[in-house]
């Protein structure tokens, strides 16, 4: 709005700086304010970032936080003989023949005379626990013997002594040199004798076997190795207690009777006969391959799973092979022949597992709920999957088709369907 220009009495150059003061004040409609101007532009620059922080920022976000649910799969050994494997499966090594040791009474270790990974052989000494106070009371119930049969001779010598005079008031009384009545008295405090003779006799008994049972009791104080075989856990200590209440104490394991457990699927049993040649692969030493042979199979289905337990023995020597050791065993149409054994298994990985990541090929590791970036450098393909030349190891888990979403240290849950 223009503010009019009064003119009138006042003087002319006075007039003048008064009009050219009013001028200098008069607001133009049609021109905003300049402060308004920079505050829109500002907001509409503050929103734009904001929704390209959102864009970019969002998916990160949501796979740290947010749990997403993959399919699990794993890096595998592919043997040189996979074209005659019919049936594969994961098992653990287990022996056959297991002893769990324990002491049958309650005392102290005073010697321990084994350790973890000895080989013993049946009857050997394993433990001796404290026999001073067992061996204390085997030597009272012995004394309570001697003392028992002390006491039967004892009254036997005063049976015959009292049989004797018996005999001599009776003839004395037959001839009327003395009367009878003396000799029944004498005859019944025999009969009372005789008693008490056959009540120490079973004093004697009762003595003798409580001296039996206190010298088991001593011989349980030393313990034996039921079974030859291997020590596989740590034995007590000297001055341990142990006894019936603290269960097993050491175990012993038969190497000769090592085997491989594996469940294999209740449809596909007709391929693991008995006698059919197989081919194991131990996580421990994935560059031996054992030949071995179904041994028999399992006489119940698990029924939740709908497998069935299959053991597989040892043909060839398992030399470092040791109890719970995971193991893979491949069934095979015709056994191993030398050339075969010699050439070394293949890691691999599948090929749906294995994403671009930063310019380069990379998997997923699975570890206890979360993801961790691996790189990973791949050989030739072998069907559904690459040889791994450097990666993870054989049976780490990894993910199945990553979303491009997933990023390194996100947590995860595994799809069960």
């Amino acid at each position: 709005m223009t503010v009019p220009i009064v003119s009138g009495s006042v003087p002319g150059s006075m007039s003048d700086q008064l009009s050219s003061d009013l001028a200098s004040l008069a607001i133009p409609r049609d021109a905003p304010p300049r402060r308004s101007r920079r505050r829109w532009i500002g907001g509409l620059l503050l929103l734009g970032g904001l929704g390209l922080l959102a864009y970019l920022g969002l998916p990160v976000l949501r796979a740290k936080v947010f749990r997403p649910q993959i399919s699990i799969t794993e890096v595998t050994l592919l043997s040189p003989s996979q074209e005659s494997v019919r049936l594969s499966a994961a098992g653990y090594v287990v022996p056959q023949t297991l002893s769990k040791v324990s002491a049958k009474i309650e005392g102290r270790v005073a010697r321990v005379l084994i350790k973890e990974g000895d080989r013993v052989k049946a009857g050997a000494l394993l433990f001796q626990l404290e026999e001073s106070e067992p061996r204390s009371r085997l030597l009272a119930a012995q004394t309570r013997v001697l003392a028992a049969r002390a006491a039967v001779e004892a009254a036997r010598a005063q049976l015959d002594e009292v049989k004797r005079q018996a005999e001599r008031q009776e003839l004395l009384a037959r001839r009327g040199a003395a009367a009878r009545a003396p000799a029944e008295d004498l005859r019944a405090r025999a009969v009372t004798l005789e008693g008490s003779s056959r009540a120490s006799e079973a004093q004697v008994k009762v003595a003798q076997a409580e001296v039996e049972t206190m010298r088991v009791s001593l011989e349980l104080m030393a313990i034996r190795a039921p079974i030859s075989g291997v020590v596989i856990t740590k034995p007590p200590s000297v001055g341990d207690l142990v006894g019936p209440a603290t269960g097993t104490i050491v175990e012993l394991a038969d190497f000769g009777s090592l085997v491989v457990e594996a469940d294999v699927p209740e449809g596909r049993l007709h391929l693991a006969r008995p006698g059919a040649p197989c081919e194991i692969i131990l996580d421990a030493f994935p560059d031996r391959r054992l030949r071995g042979e179904v041994l028999e199979l399992g006489q119940r289905v698990n029924r939740a799973k709908a497998t069935l337990t299959v053991r597989v023995k040892f043909v060839d020597p398992a030399e470092g092979v040791l109890p719970d050791m995971a193991a893979r065993i491949g069934v095979l149409a015709q056994p191993l022949d030398e050339r075969a054994m010699k050439e070394p298994p293949r890691l691999v990985v599948p090929a749906a597992a294995v994403a671009s990541r930063g310019g380069g090929k990379a998997v997923f590791a699975v570890e206890e709920g979360r993801v961790r970036l691996v790189s990973v450098r791949l050989g030739p393909a072998l069907g559904s999957s690459y040889q791994l030349l450097e990666g993870p190891a054989a049976g780490t888990k990894v993910v199945r088709d990553p979303p491009e979403t997933l990023v390194d240290g996100a947590a995860i849950k595994e799809r069960t369907d």
